[in-house]
Formats: structure tokens, C-alpha cells, sequence
């Protein structure tokens, strides 16, 4: 994998965000593979379809990309609130690419993708709708919060300039496909919030009172719960069948 992009292609555009797009694009058309299949080449969409940019030919996935220079950080820029929430409630939502580039050496610093079952509202932040002056009045945007989304759901092609093994960004990619299964989003929700938890904790092997300690906090996402223990306790229940973790003995977890 070749981290570097093709600045030539850049020659006959003035503007710098459709420079950086079509490199960008250009660099993961040619470098990067289906992360689901492992399929060598994916393809890119003709330009303006609404849903995706990339998809594979040979397991239909889909993919939506975003660039940021410099850092990943916590979180990203996104389009209308209101369509993303709905994007969330629909089937034909694609999963995303994150590309970190490096402005100086037009390179890729980072590149990741997040599987969209990863997508839930809770990690959709609603930006302040646009002044009266401005020429969208009451627009509203969103943000994308990328540390609300545990890391398994992180999954790097290239970190800080280091490419991942193919065979290790396919499997964690498979890791997690149990996900899909779950089609409500409340459920899906708290999978994913006590999956956040166990990661907090940072460590492999973890104990059931260890996770009861996010009782609290829990509690305050989920208000409508009157029995947090017993949702946690369910949950890794449902973990352990996913072979997401294992249970050593009584009381007792360990991350796969």
C-alpha cells in the first residue's frame, strides 16, 4: 500500500477542498480494499449519489469518505442532522472511511473504517442551526463523535503512518458483524454502551462488579431503566454467545 497521493491529479482545480477530495478519493480507489470480503478493489460511484462514494462488486458493502488533515480527533463534520438520523433508521446506511492526510507531504497519516453498524443517534451530535444571514438560515448540521464509538468499531487500514496486516483489519472487521443482528437501535445502543465500558476499564480480563461500577453512568444514558445490573449482566450475556468475550468463571470475563 502506497500512502502517498497522486498531486498531479490536483493540477486543474484552484480550490483547495476539491483538490484534497479528489486525491483523497483518487488514493482510496487505488490503495484500499474491501474490508468486509477482503475483495482486492472496490469502485467508486459516479459523482452526486446521495448515499456512498465507494462500494465492492463483489459484497455489494458500501462506503462514505471523509478527510481530515492533520488529526482524527474526536470528532467529525457531517451534513444535515436530520438526514443522518434518518440515514441511521434505514437499511441502505454505508459504513465510513476516515482518511488522516498529512498537508505538508499530501500522504495518509491515518485510515480507518467505521462499519455502520457502529451508527447509532446517541453518537450524532446536532450542530447549532445557521444564522438568518446566512445564505442555508436554519440549517441544520452534525457531528460525527468518533470517541463515543468503542474501538473495536475503529478499525485501521494505516495508523500513524503504519499499515495494518489485510488479515488482521479483516478480522476485526468480522469480529463485530453480530452487530447487524441486532435491527432496533435502543438495543443496539446499550451492546454498545456496555461494550464502551469494558473498554474504559482497559484490560483483557475483567470482572461483573468491575462493570457494575458504570451503574451510574448507565443509568443517566438509559433513565428509563429501573434495573441497570441486571441490563448489564444481560448484555454480556449476549456478548458471550457473539464469542465477543468468554466467561472464565463465576463473575469473570475475558475479551476474545
Amino acid at each position: 500500500m502506497n500512502l502517498s497521493f497522486d498531486t498531479k491529479l490536483a493540477d486543474k482545480y484552484t480550490s483547495s477542498s476539491q483538490k484534497i477530495r479528489v486525491m483523497s478519493e483518487d488514493w482510496v480507489d487505488r490503495q484500499v480494499y474491501c474490508p468486509n470480503c477482503g475483495h482486492l478493489d472496490i469502485d467508486k460511484y459516479e459523482n452526486n449519489k446521495p448515499a456512498a462514494d465507494f462500494f465492492c462488486s463483489n459484497c455489494q458493502e458500501e462506503y462514505e469518505l471523509k478527510s481530515k488533515k492533520n488529526s482524527v480527533g474526536t470528532k467529525i463534520v457531517d451534513g444535515a442532522y436530520r438526514t443522518m438520523i434518518e440515514r441511521l433508521q434505514s437499511t441502505n446506511n454505508p459504513n465510513f472511511f476516515f482518511l488522516n492526510y498529512d498537508l505538508n507531504n499530501f500522504s495518509v497519516l491515518n485510515f480507518l473504517v467505521i462499519p455502520k453498524h457502529f451508527f447509532v443517534p446517541n453518537i450524532i451530535e446536532k450542530r447549532k442551526a445557521l444564522s438568518q444571514t446566512a445564505r442555508r438560515a436554519g440549517w441544520i448540521g452534525c457531528n460525527i463523535l468518533l470517541q463515543s464509538i468503542p474501538r473495536a468499531g475503529k478499525i485501521f487500514f494505516v495508523k500513524n503512518r503504519q499499515i495494518e496486516p489485510k488479515e488482521n483489519v479483516v478480522a476485526n472487521w468480522q469480529k463485530t458483524l453480530f452487530l447487524r443482528e441486532e435491527k432496533e437501535i435502543g438495543a443496539k445502543g446499550w451492546l454498545l454502551d456496555v461494550m464502551n465500558c469494558i473498554e474504559k476499564l482497559k484490560q483483557n480480563e475483567f470482572t461483573l462488579n468491575e462493570v457494575y461500577a458504570f451503574e451510574n453512568l448507565l443509568s443517566k444514558k438509559h433513565p428509563e431503566n429501573k434495573h441497570i445490573k441486571d441490563k448489564i449482566r444481560q448484555q454480556l450475556q449476549v456478548l458471550r454467545d457473539k464469542k465477543y468475550l468468554i466467561f472464565t468463571s463465576r463473575g469473570n470475563y475475558q475479551l476474545t
